[in-house]
């Protein structure tokens, strides 16, 4: 299938049953801007015919010319005629130049409207408008558009996943040079998905998309090489690769706060997912905009930073936030005053760009002690925003800021003395206020942390500290918003989009990504793997994710070589896997079914004293584990208590038996004979 196909595949897909109309308007505007492709067209046929006529007269009149100078006038024409021919030539390759251009022109514009369109849409109408316009813009050649359109075959959005012709798309826009495509078509490659399971001709793609610009790409090199997956393990070249991305990420970040991404664990609560902490019930959300209107405070402050920012599966909504705002620092909350001064500082659609409401909403806020109030007032001092640049005072601001705990203050004071604003540089105290920063999870200060183990800088350099920093850094990246979209495509039953999401964030390095794809594999729920290749897929994921932590992961693996899923059954080794999980992690069930081995001997020595101790750490560990423990123990000490029974019964039968060989058949006489003997012994040492 040819791409021009797939487009049009698309387009039936999207939808676009209203084509005649949007030509007819399409029209109306290309004549009114008048650089139409049509004009150009008519332009074209109409400056061609003009020269066909000058030829066709040119010959009339050299053929009345004077036979005396017929060969001279022959030659004339001959002459003329090739002279006429180029500027026909040159003539038409000027108008298809122009008319590609206005073409090419066109494509950018209906991209771009797309682009603005997404962006600021809210709803999914609005989004699948954009896609209409990327699909015609991927009609006119636009190689950003037709990125979208493969990116949306893949993916799903819209519930139009169609793997097989995302990849035709993928391989045509990889040939024009796209590192979106070699990276794409590096992640197939290296799951098998659509494509053949090929982890060789995956890294050459990855290669290839980091070459050309990728951060994907780069990242997924890193992790390959900070893990040793497929490649010898190298910490200084994993190194590189993380920087170039964190340097990226880090750049974006220091014109606009990171939003960290809610990153639900599919493993937490599968029964119910609704109800997972990390996304708001829109129940909850409704009750808590009761709450707010009824004069909650401090739902008034919570429910403007989740709009401010779009967290918990909230859109992003400025006037919303500036709205809750409003009403609680009319209340007299010092947090809200904070968060508007900050609102104004930045400037968005709500609240323009304004230094002196930032500093007056800032002043109200650091009068009040607040931290973010007395942050904010040192950011306009330090930067120079409506008052004179003045370190010193930025600095009081900050100390006063980073004693209440605030970690951007804390980050900004290790600024100062990391980078001698205002003050002498001193690294150590640079790290101090970077390490206290970063255990708030402020992403600059994690990088400023890795770039000083990177360098050696303040601190003993330390590659794997600096690699596992900046891999910090570059999980804050604009990709982690799949993280949402493949929730909520599991949630409402798209299993194959969400498997999609999250094994590309699981080639990405992202813990909780692949131990999702392993729960989605594992339930074989997906269409768009083997059966047969499920198990295996899973249990690789489940490897990477317990490498990187995961207890829940580590038990997975040790339940697996256990049953035999995916691998041959090894008691052995699910012993040592839920060795690791039961001494390094506390974790319950390893325990338990460590404690299960130990009383039936598999894989490990028989130890029913061993077991019976795990059982009851399992149960001081996890009070979820009370009862499994029970009625295991009752189990084992039943067991145990039929075996001494037996073992009693045969060891007198054995006895006996020994008895009748050594005495003959009349043993028990003479055993009474002699307890006779030992009775009068007894009673005569009495008597005396």
């Amino acid at each position: 299938m040819k791409p021009l196909n797939l487009l049009i595949e698309m387009w039936i897909i999207l939808g676009v049953t209203i084509k005649n109309i949007e030509a007819e308007k399409h029209n109306k505007r290309q004549k009114e801007t008048n650089v139409t492709t049509q004009v150009s067209v008519n332009e074209v046929k109409q400056f061609l015919s003009h020269i066909l006529e000058r030829r066709r007269s040119s010959k009339v009149i050299n053929k009345r010319e004077n036979l005396l100078g017929k060969k001279k006038k022959q030659h004339k024409l001959k002459m003329k005629g090739i002279l006429n021919k180029d500027l026909l030539e040159r003539n038409k390759n000027h108008l298809k130049e122009q008319a590609k251009k206005n073409f090419t022109d066109e494509g950018d514009d209906l991209f771009n409207m797309g682009i603005k369109i997404l962006q600021d849409s809210k709803s999914q109408k609005q989004k699948t408008e954009a896609y209409m316009l990327f699909a015609k813009a991927a009609d006119m050649g636009n190689l950003k558009a037709m990125e979208k359109m493969a990116d949306a075959l893949l993916f799903g959005n819209f519930g139009m996943q169609n793997i097989t012709a995302a990849i035709q798309l993928y391989e045509s826009l990889a040939k024009e040079g796209s590192y979106k495509a070699q990276n794409a078509l590096g992640f197939l490659s290296s799951y098998g998905i659509g494509m053949e399971y090929d982890q060789a001709k995956a890294l050459i793609y990855y290669t290839f998309g980091s070459a050309g610009g990728s951060m994907m790409s780069q990242m997924i090199l890193g992790y390959r090489y900070l893990s040793g997956i497929n490649v010898l393990q190298n910490c200084e070249v994993a190194l590189n690769h993380y920087k170039k991305v964190a340097d990226y990420i880090a750049d974006n970040l220091e014109k606009s706060e990171g939003i960290p991404v809610e990153k639900v664990r599919l493993t937490e609560r599968p029964e119910n997912l609704s109800s997972n902490s990390e996304i708001l019930d829109w129940d909850i959300y409704q009750y808590y905009k009761f709450l707010a209107e009824r004069g909650d405070v401090q739902i008034q402050v919570s429910l403007g930073q989740l709009h401010l920012i779009g967290r918990k599966g909230l859109d992003q909504d400025y006037y919303k936030a500036l709205y809750y705002f409003l009403k609680a620092a009319k209340a007299g909350s010092a947090n809200a005053m904070a968060f508007i001064g900050k609102m104004y500082l930045e400037g968005n659609a709500a609240a323009p760009q304004n230094n002196a409401t930032a500093f007056k909403y800032f002043s109200m806020a650091a009068n009040k002690g607040n931290a973010i109030g007395l942050h904010g007032l040192g950011l306009l001092y330090f930067y120079g925003k409506g008052v004179p640049v003045n370190y010193a005072e930025a600095l009081k601001y900050f100390q006063k800021a980073a004693e209440k705990g605030w970690p951007n203050a804390q980050f900004q004071l290790g600024f100062m003395y990391y980078s001698g604003s205002g003050v002498w540089k001193d690294y150590k105290l640079a790290f101090k206020y970077f390490y206290l920063a970063s255990q708030s999870g402020q992403p600059l200060a994690i990088y400023y942390l890795a770039e000083m183990y990177a360098t050696g800088t303040g601190v003993l350099r330390s590659c794997r500290t600096a690699v596992e920093l900046y891999k910090g850094v570059c999980e804050l990246g604009h990709w982690a918003e799949k993280f949402l979209t493949a929730y909520f495509a599991y949630k409402d039953g798209d299993i194959d989009s969400s498997l999609v999401q999250y094994a590309l964030l699981a080639e990405m390095g992202y813990e909780v990504a692949q131990s999702n794809s392993a729960f989605i594999l594992e339930s074989k729920k997906a269409k768009i793997f083997e059966k047969e290749k499920m198990y295996p897929m899973a249990l690789l994921l489940w490897n990477r994710a317990a490498i990187q932590g995961n207890a829940f992961a580590r038990v997975k693996i040790g339940d697996y070589h256990y049953y035999g899923y995916g691998t041959k059954k090894d008691y052995e080794t699910a012993a040592t896997h839920y060795s690791i999980a039961a001494d390094k992690y506390q974790s319950a069930q390893a325990m338990f079914n460590l404690a299960y081995m130990y009383e039936h001997g598999l894989g490990i020595a028989k130890d029913i004293h061993l077991a019976r101790r795990l059982y009851d750490m399992a149960a001081q560990t996890s009070p979820d584990a009370h009862i499994p423990v029970f009625f295991a123990l009752m189990k084992l000490e039943t067991m145990h208590l039929l075996r001494d029974i037996l073992f009693f019964n045969f060891t007198l039968r054995w006895k006996w038996m020994k008895l009748d060989n050594m005495l003959g058949p009349y043993w028990d006489l003479f055993m009474i004979g002699l307890i006779v003997v030992m009775l009068i012994f007894l009673i005569r040492n009495r008597h005396r």
